[in-house]
């Protein structure tokens, strides 16, 4: 084996790793150990400086190994992997030891913690001796894509693959194109034509010769990997059509809240007690009325209906309280002589336009009511000698008082929740959802249209919800992630999976059913399986639970992880031996 020459470098983070870690303390204690030739610190390992500082070293040392200390591989290892491309020897030669999130963030004792922080890179030294030249291998892409939903995020992300001149399949479970937007009259915050916008997006679909528009069809099956996927998609008349597609976008949206079950809202019991989507119903058609066919004088807008509950969904729906004020602005040019109230917990005017339509909407005379979180309003039926339908009981935060206030139509702004097909869905693309059944990006911020699934993309509201602007901007970016890959011609496989030794496979299957990335597969003719490396994320579920041990796991063999054991254990030596 050729001799080690390993460079170590230790990250301060800033203050995120130096305020706790004595990374100087550190720094000597490794450059003592064997086959260490270099140790350093600096202030941000990740910045180009840093970078530049393990290339020269490599250049200029002879350096064969890169160990890194600093903040969860998660978020640098692809960085420090391509300095050590960059320097010009093979980039698995790195290890990373996290001492960020699993020492100086979870750590008040600055001594332990500076303890810590040198056991886990001194284990990160040993283990970095025995890592292995890995290279990445290719696959052909399809340039095909394959999009579930044709909302405006479907919408969009066809028409930037079909500009672009690559095939689309557009596939919608319904009968028409549009989605939830297709049940709108205006978007706030500039009151645009939601019907204007579709029209032009639906119009461009059929018209764009490499998109094809398959509605009131749905995905059946979905096999294959990155590049290279195989659906099956059932028509509307129930045939099966196969498709060979290299990248799938799912942009199935969302579903609104079941308003009857909170039941002090009355939703179901009193007919004048509507939702928002019911509303829009009215305004499309150019008449608010009530149940009675009269106009009614009282109007009460409520927010939050099935959003920022424990009981219900806690997290926030985002375009209630913009779309609330929106229905002010319209009841009011409607009925000019109307009474509009706005019962709210707090409101959210965080968009590009929107503050200014929120002060535009305090002029317009709409009265503003603030409700307690978990504490909703309740409506009652008012009596026969009332001037009004309904009453409103309201714990007014602002006054502190209780109030009732009348109303003769009650719109509930229902909030957004996912989908009751989205676990069918998921399991179909084998995307993950979140504890509120949205599906799971890859990363909330440096990968929010990607999921685990390489291949597989996410945009619009199927992952949380958002407005229209964000929901094409994320269709847009998860189209020009499949477009890069496009322009490629071929997918590069990450170099770390398993791999199976036929010679010792029994064929018992135990790793085909326990892959979560169904990425092994077995063989009925050799009876044995095998692991397809383009879907493979090494998780090493197969590797653990093999009962033949013919399973390798490349990048975490066994005599690795032996040596990183040993060096976090007590009795270690700090010899690289």
């Amino acid at each position: 084996m050729k001799e080690c020459k390993i460079g170590v470098y230790v990250c301060n983070c800033g203050t995120n790793i130096a305020k706790v870690v004595n990374v100087e303390e550190v720094v000597e204690s490794l450059g003592k150990m064997d086959g260490v030739v270099v140790a350093r610190s600096y202030k941000y390992m990740c910045s180009n400086p840093g970078q530049e500082m393990i290339v020269q070293d490599i250049k200029n040392l002879g350096l064969n190994r890169v160990v890194v200390a600093a903040c969860s591989p998660r978020m640098h290892e692809p960085t420090f992997r391509k300095a050590l491309e960059n320097a010009g020897i093979n980039p698995y030669f790195l290890e990373m030891a996290n001492i960020r999130e699993q020492c100086s963030w979870v750590h008040d004792d600055a001594i332990e913690a500076t303890e810590k922080a040198r056991v886990l890179t001194s284990a990160a030294v040993r283990r970095v001796k025995y890592h292995e030249p890995l290279e990445k291998r290719s696959v052909p892409m399809c340039p095909a894509t394959l999009v579930l939903g044709g909302g405006v995020a479907g919408l969009a992300a066809a028409l930037e693959l079909g500009d672009a001149g690559q095939q689309v399949y557009l596939v919608e479970r319904e009968n028409r194109l549009g989605g939830n937007v297709g049940r709108v009259d205006l978007t706030a915050p500039y009151l645009d034509s939601a019907r204007d916008l579709l029209t032009e997006f639906i119009t461009r679909a059929n018209q764009n010769p490499k998109i094809t528009v398959m509605i009131q069809s749905k995905l059946v099956e979905l096999g294959g990997y990155v590049g290279n996927f195989q659906a099956r998609v059932e028509d509307a008349q129930g045939d099966i059509i196969e498709l060979a597609v290299g990248s799938v976008v799912v942009c199935t949206g969302y579903k609104e809240f079941d308003a009857s079950r909170i039941k002090s809202l009355a939703y179901g019991w009193l007919p004048n007690v509507i939702t928002s989507f019911e509303l829009e119903g009215m305004i499309r058609k150019g008449k608010i009325l009530t149940k009675e066919g009269n106009v009614p004088q009282y109007v009460a807008l409520i927010h939050c209906v099935g959003s920022r509950s424990l009981e219900y969904h806690p997290y926030c729906s985002r375009v209630c309280c913009m779309t609330a004020l929106k229905y002010a602005h319209e009841i009011k040019s409607a009925i000019p002589k109307s009474y509009v109230s706005d019962v709210y917990i707090d409101m959210h005017a965080f968009g590009k336009g929107c503050e200014d339509f929120y002060r535009r909407s305090t002029e317009a005379k709409t009265m503003f009511l603030m409700y307690e979180k978990g504490h909703p309003p309740r409506i009652r039926e008012a009596g026969p000698d009332d001037d009004c339908g309904m009453f409103i009981w309201v714990k007014e935060q602002l006054s502190g008082e209780e109030i009732e206030i009348p109303a003769d139509l009650v719109v509930l702004m229902v909030g957004m929740e996912p989908r009751e097909d989205s676990e069918a869905v998921a399991h179909l693309v084998n995307i993950s959802r979140d504890k509120h059944g949205w599906f799971i990006e890859s990363h909330p911020k440096l990968d929010p249209v990607a999921t685990t699934t390489d291949g597989v993309f996410i945009a619009g509201a199927c992952s949380s919800p958002k407005d229209i602007p964000d929901t094409v901007a994320q269709a847009r970016a998860a189209a020009a992630r499949i477009l890069a890959k496009i322009a490629k011609g071929e997918i590069w496989a990450d170099a770390v999976y398993a791999e199976v030794d036929e010679d010792l496979c029994s064929g018992c299957r135990v790793c085909n059913e326990l892959c979560p990335y169904t990425a092994v597969e077995y063989d009925k003719v050799k009876k044995r399986s095998h692991v397809i490396y383009a879907m493979c994320k090494a998780c090493g579920a197969c590797v653990a639970a093999c009962p033949s041990g013919a399973i390798k796991a490349r990048h975490f063999t066994d005599q690795q992880i032996f040596a990183q054991i040993e060096g976090v254990l007590p009795w270690h030596s700090n010899h690289v031996s």
